[in-house]
């Protein structure tokens, strides 16, 4: 095994305080895993399935026992299995957009730091990514680690390769995974530059290999580029891209094969200018990323170059500025055809210039500095509903559970979800005015649910809050999953009164939201009856939920009274 795996190298990792697993964190102590890791059974190697296995005894109870079975949706009815061969900074991030899809997931790689490296990501993966999202999210897929390429392909719908940049190598392990995987499996490379043609090459199934290649972090950033050739057959393609769909990617198919692809062209030739511009002492490493993150590099993250550049014409657009702008390429202003030369004297300044750049920051550090950053950044474009932003709420839309009916559910389940990074005040616990934000989405929840739909809406009628009272009873912090339990204490005519009660996975109460609201004609800006069907609907859920014995949580201050308890 070990001649088979040479290309696997990682630096030292700092183990985290906190391991995630499936279901959640787990307190640990610096040596574990790596305890389990190093134990050797007698034919003298490493069992990766011991070490999974061990490590899911060591969990608490199921990230979501304490959750209706109807909040958290399985994108599958039976969960898939996607293979990861090699759990680097890209593989592990691919492990977790996988787990976190509800796949379940082999990762193979003989380091001994693997199990380290993934879980590290699955901890950040499951506090991020999680936070984009505005609903439930499928429910998660088993992480397991094999000790052979055939314990990790023989099962395996979707494998991706994710090892360095040797063809050579690449090729062989190609040859090994198409000895034991099943065929019509997708076997996609994550690689940076090889076209899927020079990876085919005396492939014993070329049809199947294909690139499918991520930026990171590939738990957060949604674009995957997919490149084939004329070997792979259309089937194959199209499933692949349905299934990349599925974990939430936006697949952009490339036209044709070409080294680098799409993405890694433009980022190659920014990277030679600016080698170019550190090494001839025309700029900082710092320097450089400042012009980047506080001038065009905004622009680009949600609007792209061509977009940008069609601004930037004016209101005679793109052709103005090809007009204006054009003529500059004849110019000397940069030497992106010619490449410096990576001597010791150019690495050295690099690295000194980037060292005091970080500001004393791990890379640990920066990662999650990264990532809460992007969270919020992708949470700004969803509101605006544009670029990224817009294919993540479209893409959310197929994976929100259908609202469950007030009239059969007691309590009804009307929010459910992981706190968001950006909804942290500067005491690290939820911000109050975000109580107020979740407990008036439970309230939209309830309203569709019972007809007071955007449809009903757009007809001239809503409802309107007329009093509000919150009680916090507790601390709730950003990754942590949440809940709202919703009982319509009184509906008739125009009033409707509401209860809401905040959870976390342990049914413990956090905070109560309590509502009273009005119907109104919009034409009229004033009260009004609803129509038949809604109020119908809003009456049997409050016969149902008068019958119901509430928690002692559950304590109205308002003045709407419950219906056949008190007048």
């Amino acid at each position: 095994m070990a001649a088979d795996f040479a290309w696997v190298n990682f630096g030292p990792h700092s183990f985290p305080e906190t391991a995630y697993g499936r279901n959640g964190p787990v307190e640990v102590n610096p040596s574990w895993p790596m305890h389990l890791a190093n134990r050797k059974p007698e034919n003298g190697q490493a069992d990766r399935r011991t070490v999974a296995n061990e490590f899911e005894q060591t969990r608490p109870p199921d990230y979501c026992t304490s959750i209706n079975s109807s909040q958290r949706v399985s994108t599958m009815s039976e969960k898939a299995t996607a293979a990861i061969i090699g759990g680097g900074v890209i593989g592990s991030g691919w492990a977790a957009r996988f787990v976190l899809s509800g796949w379940n997931v082999m990762v193979l790689d003989p380091s001994p730091e693997a199990e380290t490296v993934v879980l590290n990501t699955m901890e950040r993966a499951r506090r991020s990514s999680s936070a984009v999202f505005d609903t439930t999210l499928p429910s998660e897929g088993k992480l397991e680690f094999a000790d052979t390429i055939e314990d990790a392909v023989e099962q395996s719908a979707w494998i991706q390769e994710s090892i360095p940049e040797t063809l050579e190598h690449k090729r062989q392990l190609y040859d090994k995974v198409q000895q034991h995987s099943r065929p019509g499996s997708v076997i996609a490379s994550s690689t940076s530059g090889f076209k899927p043609s020079d990876l085919q090459a005396g492939a014993r199934r070329p049809g199947e290999i294909i690139v499918a290649h991520p930026f990171n972090p590939v738990y957060l950033l949604p674009v995957v580029e997919v490149v084939r050739s004329d070997t792979n057959n259309k089937e194959l393609v199209n499933s692949a891209l349905s299934m990349l769909g599925g974990l939430g990617m936006f697949t952009l198919q490339v036209r044709a094969e070409i080294d680098a692809h799409l993405g890694d062209r433009f980022l190659e030739a920014v990277w030679r200018e600016a080698l170019w511009l550190v090494k001839d002492d025309i700029a900082t490493t710092a320097e450089i990323d400042d012009v980047i993150r506080m001038g065009f590099g905004l622009r680009w993250a949600q609007m792209g170059l061509f977009e940008t550049c069609r601004i930037a014409g004016g209101s005679n657009g793109m052709e103005h500025f090809l007009e204006q702008f054009g003529p500059c390429l004849g110019l000397p202003w940069t030497r992106l055809t010619e490449v410096p030369e990576l001597d010791s004297d150019l690495i050295g300044k690099i690295s000194r210039q980037s060292d005091e750049q970080s500001g004393g920051h791990s890379i640990e550090e920066l990662e999650d500095i990264r990532d809460a950053n992007l969270v919020t950044i992708l949470r700004s474009l969803k509101a605006r509903n544009w670029g990224a932003g817009k294919f993540l709420r479209e893409f959310e839309q197929t994976v929100t559970p259908a609202r469950q009916s007030p009239s059969s559910h007691c309590p009804m389940i009307t929010a459910s979800r992981v706190i968001p990074l950006d909804w942290a005040d500067y005491n690290g616990h939820m911000n109050e005015a975000r109580y107020l934000e979740i407990f008036s989405l439970a309230t939209d929840a309830f309203l569709e649910a019972v007809g007071c739909d955007q449809e009903y809406v757009a007809g001239g009628g809503s409802y309107f809050t007329l009093e509000t009272s919150i009680r916090h009873l507790g601390e709730v912090f950003p990754g942590q999953h949440v809940r709202v339990n919703t009982w319509c204490l009184f509906g008739q005519g125009k009033k409707l009164h509401l209860y809401h009660t905040l959870v976390n996975d342990a049914d413990v109460a956090i905070a109560t939201g309590e509502h009273l609201l009005i119907h109104i004609d919009l034409s009229t800006r004033k009260s009004s009856e609803p129509k038949d069907e809604v109020s119908t609907a809003i009456e049997d859920a409050m016969r149902v939920h008068a019958l119901a014995q509430l928690p002692e949580v559950v304590s109205p201050k308002l003045s709407f009274k419950r219906s056949g308890a008190v007048q």
